[in-house]
């Protein structure tokens, strides 16, 4: 089956959507699909064993105890609980003692975070029982089956990291419907149809990026002498909440395929990482701390260092250019060579966006300001970053592989900091 151009989708109506497409060397078909509007989910009497003392300054995540109709890997996905339908009770009949916000507990109503006052109305060891409503994020996929029909198949809700349903072999996936929670009705930054399949890999310099600018690391991967690689970062380098993280992280993808590239090749990898934390507090750290900078990063001896720290995102390129600087003076003093990876897209508002379609340029200062670094310096760069913006192209919202709701990629989007790196080598 053969299509001349990508499918279009356009609002017909709240919840329909007109498909415009040609296939077969035909005339362009239009046809109506209608999504299923998203639902609540009522909860009743959710039994918590204790609360913990709310804590207003804490991140919204962890404030409290979490909903658990909202978790998401180890967060909650926000604005997923319906505001006003939190009941808080002693027991799980609804004749049993409904407590009072502000008085007994507090709760974070965008994040879905519950915890007791210190007015000890609950008991630190009481039990108590949460009803409530929340949504759920979906994401439905627009299908043309074998037979020619197309359809609209609905994706699992979920409250993280939805998929869109399997399209099976034979027919053609045109693109996703995002249902980012309960909404009133559709819009065009909910429609996503697929325009291209792949990132569009760039054809090879000559030289390439390894060869110019790691080119002892190369050497060693074409000859099999001993490479040891270091993957140093935060938490999306610590990788450890990826399932089966032994084989998935970004790190273990990379290696093993430069494995499958440089047959020849003996690499040691070595992971130091910290979730949570950025650059400036590994240089913070002090001698014999967990995580001190020069213990840790310089005398493992990397041949290679590859650095992933997207919570340092609040730099702007002035303070890239002096912090980054040091880095680069100490790796060179180690004989190490360094790749850089740009981050990827987290939660749009943690990023200025207002949507997660036709986001293809990364708003932020600490990208512009890494992209900047690398090319003054010499210094190898692994641009993350622009695969990610393009995600939408391929019918995905970024936070859709997001385990967390908010910036902890799954297995695909560790991926793509593999496949970055790969770019950069023949």
């Amino acid at each position: 089956m053969s299509f001349a151009a990508p499918a279009e989708f356009k609002l017909a109506g709240d919840w329909d959507v007109q498909v415009t497409f040609t296939h077969g060397g035909g005339s362009p078909v239009n046809t109506i699909v209608r999504v299923t509007p998203p639902e609540w989910v009522t909860v009743t009497a959710e039994k918590y064993d204790s609360l913990p003392v709310f804590n207003p300054r804490a991140g919204g995540w962890v404030k409290g105890v979490q909903l658990v109709g909202v978790r998401a890997q180890e967060t909650t996905t926000p604005y997923l609980l319906d505001r006003d339908s939190l009941v808080l009770r002693a027991g799980p009949d609804a004749s049993s003692e409904a407590f009072r916000r502000g008085e007994a507990y507090e709760v974070d109503l965008s994040w879905g975070t519950v915890g007791r006052t210190t007015n000890n109305i609950i008991g630190a060891k009481q039990p108590v029982y949460a009803s409530y409503r929340h949504a759920q994020l979906r994401l439905d996929a627009v299908v043309m089956t074998k037979d020619g029909r197309v359809e609209l198949r609905k994706g699992q809700p979920l409250s993280a990291a939805p998929l869109a349903p399997e399209v099976k072999p034979g027919e053609q996936h045109l693109g996703n419907i995002w249902l980012p929670g309960v909404i009133a009705k559709l819009s065009p930054d909910h429609l996503f149809p697929i325009l291209e399949t792949a990132y569009p890999e760039p054809p090879k310099p000559s030289p390439t990026v390894a060869e110019k600018f790691t080119p002892k690391a190369l050497a060693k991967l074409r000859s099999g002498e001993p490479l040891r690689i270091l993957a140093w970062g935060d938490s999306v380098t610590v990788g450890t909440y990826v399932p089966d993280w032994q084989k998935n992280r970004w790190q273990e993808q990379f290696v093993a395929r430069l494995k499958e590239r440089f047959p020849k090749a003996k690499i040691e990898l070595v992971t130091e990482a910290w979730g949570g934390r950025n650059t400036s507090t590994y240089l913070a750290q002090p001698p014999g701390a967990e995580h001190n900078y020069k213990e840790k990063v310089l005398d493992a001896k990397p041949d290679l260092v590859v650095s992933e720290f997207v919570n340092d995102a609040g730099l702007n390129p002035e303070a890239v250019e002096k912090q980054y600087s040091k880095f680069l003076a100490d790796f060179q003093a180690i004989g190490a060579e360094w790749i850089i990876l740009t981050p990827h897209y987290v939660r749009p508002d943690w990023m200025g966006l207002t949507r997660e379609r036709d986001i293809d340029h990364d708003p932020r200062p600490y990208v512009a300001g890494l992209r900047q670094f690398a090319a003054k310096h010499n210094v190898a760069l692994a641009d993350a970053a622009l695969r990610y913006g393009r995600l939408w192209r391929q019918g995905i919202p970024h936070t859709s592989v997001m385990l967390n709701s908010i910036n902890h990629p799954d297995a695909r989007g560790m991926k793509l900091f593999a496949d970055a790196l790969m770019e950069l080598f023949p």
